[in-house]
């Protein structure tokens, strides 16, 4: 990987963590429903522009209808999750459970699309949902205060997240990136809007938590599909996906360093878990030949 390519990677990374962030931090002010709509808003009106400098809103037309539908399973209906989620949850413990959505993809394939899971995949599949156990485990109470909901919201945002990607490879291949970021962005936002004016706060959030949301929108979101549109077209999509190890990490240290939240040992535990299910799911983690030799042998012993 060339040093920008790097670079990329570890900005888009820091941008994607800081999402929850900024999320974390203006949803009591906003309500979840118009943070998302001012989120996706945002980005729509930044990334249009430069999808009519390139020609491509044609293409966008020709494939409105499944575009609209990842807008609304990739964009509109995880992003409001997980603001719900992060009413009552830390930004470092949702980035957390972000890195759960290869892990749905990787289910939702197998289960809905009988692509064949290989054994070391399967095994990643249980560490990984074994990891998302140690996380919540103590926090899955839905009432009394208890966070139930909150990792209910959560976790249904990272299923939406394996569904749309699973439908975007079936029915967008060979569209453009950039065509369904933008289309998506404007297609959740379109979607959002009557919702968002109804949930609109009374009280005018402060000027702080307005920037925090511009952040969001512009940096998190519009700054980051390019970036992570640049990467699939340098590395290829193999390694532009590495950026969900890094993701959580940015989450943890942005919501420490920011908000005063705590790092606690069964977070970075259960953080670690799922990673290493999810590397071995997506195969970026295999075991040497050695060791398949060994395991041959003994299995054929």
């Amino acid at each position: 990987m060339r040093p920008r390519d790097l670079l990329d990677l570890l900005l888009l990374a820091a941008l994607w963590g800081g999402s929850f962030l900024f999320v974390r931090a203006a949803v009591p002010a906003f309500g979840p429903l118009p943070l998302i709509e001012l989120r996706v808003g945002i980005a729509a009106l930044m990334l249009l522009p430069l999808l009519a400098l390139r020609g491509s809103i044609g293409e966008l037309r020709r494939n409105a209808a499944p575009i609209a539908v990842v807008g609304l399973m990739n964009s509109a209906l995880p992003f409001t999750l997980f603001a719900f989620a992060s009413l009552t949850m830390t930004a470092g413990f949702a980035a957390i459970l972000n890195a759960t959505a290869p892990l749905f993809g990787a289910l939702v394939a197998h289960i809905c699309l009988k692509d064949r899971l290989t054994r070391v995949q399967g095994l990643g599949l249980l560490i990984g949902f074994g990891g998302v156990l140690l996380l919540v485990w103590g926090r899955t109470a839905f009432a009394g205060g208890g966070s139930g909901w909150a990792v209910a919201a959560a976790l249904c945002a990272t299923l939406a997240y394996g569904i749309a990607a699973n439908y975007t490879k079936r029915t967008l291949t060979g569209v453009a990136s950039l065509s369904i970021a933008t289309g998506s962005q404007c297609a959740a936002a379109l979607a959002l809007l009557p919702l968002a004016l109804w949930a609109w706060p009374i009280t005018t959030p402060p000027l702080r938590t307005w920037l925090e949301v511009i952040l969001l929108g512009v940096g998190s979101t519009g700054v980051a599909y390019l970036l992570y549109f640049r990467l699939i077209g340098s590395v290829g999509p193999t390694r532009a996906v590495s950026v969900t190890f890094l993701v959580p990490v940015f989450g943890m240290l942005w919501g420490a360093l920011y908000l005063g939240e705590t790092v606690t040992l069964s977070m970075l535990l259960g953080c670690g878990v799922i990673l290493l299910g999810t590397a071995l799911t997506l195969g970026l983690l295999r075991p040497s030949a050695n060791a398949r030799s060994r395991a041959g042998s003994t299995s054929s012993g």
